[in-house]
């Protein structure tokens, strides 16, 4: 019996591999905007981050999620996916 591939991702905050379906993915669309993919398939330019505040942090402070989508990102995203993170229950 064969298995089912697990798509593997990568967090932009803390560098830690894991399935796609456990992280979030933040998405340039393109337009040029900037979205949380809560489908996974939205097209344009993604990244991923873990359902953790200190990730998020991590990602900003290095800048590793504007670098990844390849343009600055507004406090109103960044209020946006804090929000995100504050109802995930994590």
């Amino acid at each position: 019996m064969k298995r089912k591939h697990v798509p593997i991702r990568t967090c932009v905050g803390c560098r830690q591999a894991r399935p796609k379906k456990e992280l979030i993915r933040v998405v340039r669309t393109p337009q040029s905007e900037i979205e949380i993919d809560l489908t996974g398939k939205k097209s344009g330019r993604g990244a991923y981050l873990c359902h953790s505040k200190e990730c998020l942090s991590k990602a900003f402070q290095g800048r590793q999620l504007q670098r990844a989508l390849e343009t600055d990102i507004s406090d109103d995203i960044k209020l946006l996916l804090e929000r995100q993170l504050d109802g995930s229950g994590s």
